[in-house]
């Protein structure tokens, strides 16, 4: 955590920590990306709404095991932490359950990588901010995965089996997308 936590002596990645933890206050970067996602693609619509509601869970769940532990933040030597916290406690990291939710629920349905790269960085940026531990981001990220696979063994009856389509059937939906379209125009 010192090695992570001394990259925020450079500015510049100080302030990318703190825009990357903003950003995932509350799930909310990944609430408008699947919200989004659900506007702007009939195609998969229900998809991204099941994902941004698993998101939603991850983060809930996150909180309420935060009420039960109640570990305390860490309060690095010789610095403060870069960013405000809405909360004293710190396992799990809810940045990093909506995060690890996201990445598997709303990744594969478009943008897979670069949602899991931000999704890594938001996780990365507690670390530098000095307002996580480790474990407390590790333990989030898996919470976030448990709920999302827990999500799809739950799904209601004719739902489709995966939040997030395995390749061949991503293939498929963007083929059936493109037939869509030509049909249309």
């Amino acid at each position: 955590m010192c090695a992570l936590g001394d990259c925020a002596a450079d500015a510049r990645v100080a302030g990318a920590a703190r825009a990357l933890s903003w950003s995932g206050e509350h799930a909310a970067v990944w609430l408008l990306v699947g919200l989004a996602g659900a506007a702007t693609d009939r195609t998969q619509r229900e998809r991204w709404l099941r994902g941004t509601g698993l998101v939603g869970a991850a983060h809930l769940a996150s909180m309420g095991i935060k009420r039960v532990v109640r570990r305390p933040r860490p309060e690095p030597a010789g610095r403060a932490p870069l960013v405000r916290t809405a909360g004293r406690h710190s396992f799990p990291s809810s940045h990093a359950a909506s995060s690890g939710a996201a990445a598997l629920a709303l990744g594969g349905l478009r943008l897979g990588t670069p949602l899991a790269a931000l999704a890594a960085l938001i996780c990365v940026s507690r670390l530098v901010a000095g307002v996580h531990y480790p474990s407390d981001v590790v333990a989030g990220a898996a919470l976030g995965a448990l709920v999302v696979r827990l999500g799809a063994a739950a799904r209601p009856e004719g739902a489709p089996s995966q939040v997030v389509p395995g390749p061949a059937a991503a293939a498929r939906n963007a083929e059936g997308a493109r037939n869509a379209e030509g049909a249309v125009g």
